[in-house]
């Protein structure tokens, strides 16, 4: 009893401050609204965000990105992007599934890119056949809780909150209705990413250009599915609320049962591997919105990472193993130099193994012996 009293003293609290945030948040905008400015062009002319011209950016699904410019074009815009929020069943594991709570029905989320200065204009809209309330918090944004305080929309509600993306590098988003609703949305699966990439594009640590022929999009996911000790399988729901009692009690232990890269052990895997030739340079955007993880290329190397995403950072070089700390993504650049399937884990390979975050990229080419070579096949010791 003193537990649940607990609980809800931290709720309203939080419910509070999310409300104080949402109203400073409301009364600053309307007063700016009318004054909002952007600097433009190489001469620093100012102009108002209403003048800027407006993209709609199409999502994918991940592991997929939109289509961009990996350099930006012109003046800053106002990049427009729609998402639904979709409650659903998930398999993770065949025969194990989740109700989870998503972005646009993918878990991770979709990937957005902009660049450095632009506005992004999102579009939240949970239909009437959702059974909770949901918003969005920004972690590539300033005030309102990451905008938080500002997009709370109930079943049949839609929301339009505009944020200037004025760092660059690459940054979690995810659901954050306050209280235990926080961590409850995150572990179910509602989270993804944004891109803010440079307007003059990457560059290494000497501060030379770098672009990438194919970028790829790993949210990691650690699942937290109640067990039914008596039947001997994974608990099954019919909605997140019903699932929700049991589901808290396990997150207690801080211990995910199943751990997935895009939603589901091995669906980057098999025919479903990402894919590069010998030569190509990759982009891995690698996020995790709740716990830290290690990320490794088997085979490969971390030719240039950008520890925590951040691109105002210089970027670290020759990594064999890279930190993603909960709540934040990350970005790392990889020439494939051989042929073959790579394993690209977290390098707790408990996790990787047995408990499911592990993915393949199956590249094409030709061998080349000076970089390895099987001198002597297996054979008896002589």
């Amino acid at each position: 009893m003193k537990d649940m009293m607990k609980m809800k003293r931290r709720d309203f609290l939080l419910s509070t401050i999310a409300a104080a945030s949402a109203v400073a948040a409301v009364t600053s905008s309307s007063t700016a609204a009318a004054g909002d400015a952007v600097t433009v062009g190489e001469i620093g002319v100012k102009a108002d965000v209403k003048d800027l011209e407006r993209v709609t950016q199409k999502l994918v699904n991940p592991p997929f990105l939109p289509e961009h410019d990996q350099v930006a074009k012109g003046d800053p815009k106002v990049i427009q992007v729609t998402m639904d929020i979709e409650e659903k069943e998930i398999e993770v594991k065949p025969g194990v599934f989740v109700q989870a709570m998503t972005f646009n029905g993918t878990n991770p989320g979709p990937m957005m890119v902009v660049h450095q200065g632009d506005y992004l204009e999102l579009t939240l809209r949970n239909p009437q056949t959702n059974t909770m309330t949901h918003n969005i918090d920004f972690h590539a944004s300033t005030g309102a809780l990451g905008g938080g305080g500002l997009t709370h929309v109930a079943p049949g509600q839609q929301t339009i909150l505009r944020i200037k993306c004025d760092r660059a590098g690459v940054f979690v988003y995810h659901c954050a209705p306050g209280g235990i609703m926080i961590p409850y949305h995150v572990v179910t699966g509602m989270y993804g990413a944004l891109l803010v990439l440079p307007r003059d594009g990457l560059k290494d640590n000497n501060g030379k250009s770098v672009t990438y022929d194919k970028a790829y999009y790993i949210g990691e996911q650690g699942w937290y599915i109640p067990f039914d000790e008596k039947t001997g399988k994974y608990k099954r729901y019919g909605s997140p609320i019903a699932a929700m009692g049991d589901t808290l009690k396990i997150m207690e232990g801080l211990s995910p049962t199943h751990i997935t890269f895009n939603g589901k052990v091995g669906s980057l895997t098999g025919k479903n591997s990402m894919t590069a030739k010998v030569g190509e340079t990759v982009l891995f955007l690698h996020s995790q919105a709740n716990e830290d993880t290690r990320i490794h290329l088997i085979g490969g190397h971390g030719d240039v990472v950008w520890p925590g995403g951040s691109f105002a950072n210089t970027p670290t070089v020759d990594r064999e193993t890279w930190s993603v700390l909960g709540g934040e993504a990350g970005a790392a650049l990889y020439t494939f130099k051989q042929p073959g399937v790579y394993a690209y884990v977290n390098h707790n390979l408990i996790e990787a193994v047995m408990k499911g975050a592990l993915a393949h990229v199956s590249v094409e080419g030709k061998w080349n012996n000076d970089l390895m070579e099987q001198v002597q096949k297996a054979a008896p010791i002589a």
